[in-house]
């Protein structure tokens, strides 16, 4: 069942389309950092693009965007990824992976291309589900780590299954052309909002590294290192590009034992 935002899982244990988050009083057309509670973090975007993370930071900023609280107006330019998809994109049969999606137009580098939207579960349904899984069936349960400045770990699992949006077809690539942040809008429920990371042509396969290596720094991913019993179990990648690593990425706190 198509769906352009997540929904409740089967566990019910998390409502994403629940607003917790105070809104801003600006009364302005598009709200300005220094006075916006929203953006106090700072601007999350620059001409419809994400703003590049100072690198003098070490860490990325938490993106929060206006919500339905705020009373500035729907132009606000603090208001992208809540807008949906605005590109034309194609779902279409690859040679080796299945189906892919690539775009009809060009996107310009930092350009917001669409969500990865599904079912927000909690950790027990989504390994009940990764586990009822055979060999065959392909794994759409993704888990996103963030790491907290005071150490602590938030995990979201977003499984598009059964219900989800057209970011499901989007292909794991070693050098991917986009990169996933978790954008919040109306709660602490991220939206993974996926970015282009360069220019991308028409016609161009859209894909992102399911490991989240890419655009991370590399100590804030820890993708475990597989065991040989493990390997068997791995799918093999076939992105094509130079520093493939032969393997789909892995993450066995979700996979059953052999």
């Amino acid at each position: 069942q198509y769906s352009p935002d997540n929904v409740a899982g089967a566990d019910g244990d998390i409502d994403p389309t629940e607003v917790t988050f105070p809104g801003c009083s600006c009364l302005t057309s598009s709200c300005l950092p220094h006075s916006c509670s929203c953006l106090r973090r700072g601007e999350n975007y620059s001409n419809s693009c994400l703003r590049a993370a100072e690198e003098e930071e070490g860490y990325t900023r938490p993106v929060f965007e206006c919500n339905a609280m705020c009373q500035c107006g729907e132009s606000c330019q603090n208001r992208l990824v809540q807008r949906g998809l605005q590109l034309r994109l194609e779902v279409f049969k690859t040679e080796k992976k299945g189906w892919g999606l690539r775009t009809l137009q060009f996107i310009a580098q930092g350009s917001f291309v669409c969500e990865y939207a599904g079912e927000v579960l909690g950790f027990k349904e989504a390994r009940r589900r990764i586990q009822a899984q055979t060999a065959k069936d392909s794994n759409y349960v993704i888990v996103v780590r963030e790491h907290l400045h005071s150490g602590g770990v938030m995990e979201t699992f977003i499984d598009p299954t059964y219900t989800g949006n057209v970011g499901r077809f989007l292909n794991h690539s070693c050098e991917p052309n986009l990169f996933m942040v978790p954008v919040r809008v109306d709660s602490m429920v991220p939206r993974l909002a996926l970015f282009a990371a360069t220019d991308i042509s028409a016609g161009e396969e859209l894909s992102y590294d399911y490991s989240g290596r890419f655009h991370n720094p590399p100590n804030s991913v820890r993708e475990q290192k597989p065991s040989e019993e493990d390997d068997a179990l791995r799918k093999p990648c076939y992105c094509g590009s130079h520093t493939c690593t032969s393997f789909l990425p892995w993450d066995s706190s979700l996979f059953p034992t052999p």
